[in-house]
């Protein structure tokens, strides 16, 4: 017997191919927690302040009876015409890269997006705090743009929101703990009040335009995941978001592979699918291996404390923790501000079940003794500032590490950060505490598709045209050749990069052009003004240091009144190198001397000048080419 969510969502399938939007209006069930950070009964409050808005903007979804009859969606799109318009698919992130994925769809007068996420600084850019996708493009059509349908909650996919909806701001479509924590986002910056978050369930559709938004089930890492199924004029387009196959998921249900497999009979037109384990052979395994390993270490952890790192956004990964920590009569506290941030609309939501007395704040673990304590923190990782990390230094005020720890990294080092990682277990063990992680124990698990998966997918849409996503151009490479081995004819397989623009028309498919795309650099409260010249001007200082030639000239004249001086800053030690800053004075002031003399009202050569001749001596005496920033004064 089909359960209620099943009954809804075969009813849904029997509906036209635009359904007007539909929307969960469930209450998720109230969980009480200790733990300490902000009220959870305030954050339901204003969720239920924001529940009539959220019923208003979806009303506007439904096509008024006066235009269907004219042949006009509910955005003036002549339906007639629409027929004979192609499909446009491009990507402003996502592509070639590993983060910020934001993938659009276009048709006639109508865009929708899907997901908007950000991506996590090089090394080789100082000072940046994250990576954004390049919104100009959206800006100038936003008037076309109809809303903005999330896949999941990760940062990779909703990380840019709320810098795209001060630009764009239009409805946002995501299912309850997606939206859940995009609200926490735009509470940050300010525009909760002024946006409106649409929620929709597993199953349900919402109408874009002449296009619409079919969401369905899929496992991934992070509860409420869904790929979108595109129903367009041109035909269908699958677009699976983050995924894996998961048979015995920790909660929330089974991918749902049987609508896969509808579809596909009805007609795949595309098929744009996740690449990031496309190397990998095999299957996935299951997050229930991980809770297996847990109880197998936290039986073996007898009298001493246990410390988990791992992902805040993996809430399957924390239940299973709490679960274990259960079963030994342990109490559990948390660390790291991202981490309390997660669990506490997880918890709000029902998503992590904790029994009452169970979770204590941080600031009670010195009123237990150690065998009876689980603390869960971010930092897998190895970030600079995270809990795990400031323990592994001593700098955390809570938590000091002893011999008697028993320390878990339920993580993969991100690619760029083995180094960050070994640092910190390297630390830890220094301490004397025991590290356990993955090469050591199954204590984490991909929730990205592998090979074996990424073919049932295939196999199930049966698409036209293949189109690899979110990855790595090796990872595109890789799912690309896979498709081919499975009966995609080559050339309806398409690799393409940010901006470009695929165009098809439900019978053939080619690359037609390219829209403006990029990164956009967030430092701070700044946005998009740090570019390539300031990050390099950060290097060249980080690397060699700065010099500073200061004088003052006398504007009647030309003639050197003091000066110049030399001051110089992560050069070289001074007392040390007194023969090279006093030799690079005398350059100086020679050449000051030198330009004064030709034409002293034309202080715009003087400065270049002076780089020049000091560059060329210090290279010369310490290979280093630190900043030369000349600063001349007029009196």
């Amino acid at each position: 017997m089909p359960s209620q969510s099943e009954g809804g969502k075969q009813a849904q399938r029997n509906q036209p191919a635009f359904p007007a939007a539909q929307k969960n209006s469930k209450k998720s069930g109230n969980q009480k927690s200790s733990l300490a950070v902000s009220s959870v009964g305030a954050a339901q409050k204003n969720a239920q302040k924001k529940a009539a808005p959220i019923k208003k903007a979806a009303s506007k979804s439904v096509q008024p009876a006066q235009q269907r009859q004219n042949g006009l969606n509910q955005n003036g799109t002549n339906m007639r015409q629409v027929k004979t318009t192609p499909l446009k698919i491009y990507s402003l992130g996502g592509l070639n890269e590993i983060g910020k994925n934001l993938y659009v769809y276009e048709c006639a007068n109508d865009i929708f997006i899907i997901d908007c996420g950000l991506a996590f600084p090089d090394e080789d850019m100082p000072g940046i705090d994250m990576v954004i996708p390049d919104f100009t493009y959206l800006e100038k059509n936003k008037h076309k743009i109809r809303g903005i349908v999330l896949t999941h909650g990760h940062e990779d996919h909703i990380g840019g929101i709320p810098y795209l909806l001060k630009k764009v701001n239009v409805p946002v479509y995501g299912t309850r703990l997606t939206l859940g924590l995009v609200e926490g986002k735009l509470r940050e910056h300010g525009i909760l009040a002024s946006s409106k978050l649409i929620t929709v369930a597993p199953g349900d559709t919402v109408k874009l335009g002449c296009m619409a938004a079919e969401f369905i089930r899929v496992n991934h890492s992070i509860p409420d995941a869904c790929a979108i199924a595109v129903h367009t004029p041109a035909g269908i387009v699958v677009h699976t978001g983050d995924f894996k196959i998961d048979y015995t998921p920790i909660e929330g249900g089974i991918i749902d592979l049987a609508r896969f497999g509808e579809l596909g009979k009805r007609g795949v037109l595309a098929l744009l699918s996740e690449s990031t384990n496309a190397e990998r052979p095999g299957y996935t395994m299951s997050e229930r291996t991980v809770g297996n390993s847990f109880k197998n270490i936290f039986n073996q952890a007898e009298g001493r404390r246990i410390i988990v790192a791992t992902f805040s956004s993996n809430i399957h990964r924390i239940q299973q923790i709490v679960d274990n920590a259960v079963l030994q009569d342990r109490r559990v506290a948390v660390s790291g501000r991202s981490m309390l941030n997660v669990m506490q609309k997880a918890i709000e939501l029902n998503y992590i079940r904790i029994p009452e007395g169970i979770l204590i704040d941080i600031e009670q673990i010195r009123n237990y003794p150690p065998e009876q304590l689980v603390i869960v923190t971010t930092g897998s990782q190895g970030e600079p500032l995270s809990a795990l990390t400031r323990m592994a230094g001593n700098e955390h005020r809570q938590v000091t590490i002893t011999p008697e720890d028993l320390i878990i990294i339920s993580a993969t080092p991100i690619p760029g950060n083995e180094k960050l990682v070994g640092n910190v277990v390297n630390d830890l063990m220094k301490l004397g505490a025991d590290v356990v992680y993955e090469k050591m124990y199954d204590v984490h698990v991909s929730g990205h598709a592998c090979q074996e998966e990424l073919k049932t997918m295939i196999s199930l849409t049966k698409p036209k045209f293949f189109v690899p996503i979110h990855g790595e151009y090796k990872h595109l490479k890789k799912h690309a050749m896979l498709a081919a081995k499975m009966g995609i004819p080559e050339e309806n397989i398409f690799i393409t990069d940010i901006g470009q623009v695929l165009e098809t028309n439900s019978v053939t498919m080619k690359k037609t052009g390219t829209v403006t795309s990029g990164s956009i650099l967030v430092d701070g409260l700044g946005v998009g003004d740090v570019g390539s010249a300031v990050l390099r001007d950060r290097k060249l200082l980080a690397e060699d240091g700065l010099i500073i030639v200061a004088a003052t000239v006398r504007k009647s004249d030309g003639a050197v009144v003091s000066g110049p001086d030399i001051v110089s800053r992560g050069f070289v030690y001074v007392k040390e190198s007194e023969t090279i800053i006093e030799k690079a004075r005398e350059i100086a002031c020679k050449t000051l001397e030198t330009q004064c003399a030709k034409n002293y009202r034309e202080w715009g050569g003087i400065k270049p000048a002076l780089k020049d001749s000091l560059s060329g001596f210090i290279y010369q005496k310490t290979k280093r080419r630190p900043m030369i920033l000349p600063v001349i004064m007029e009196i």
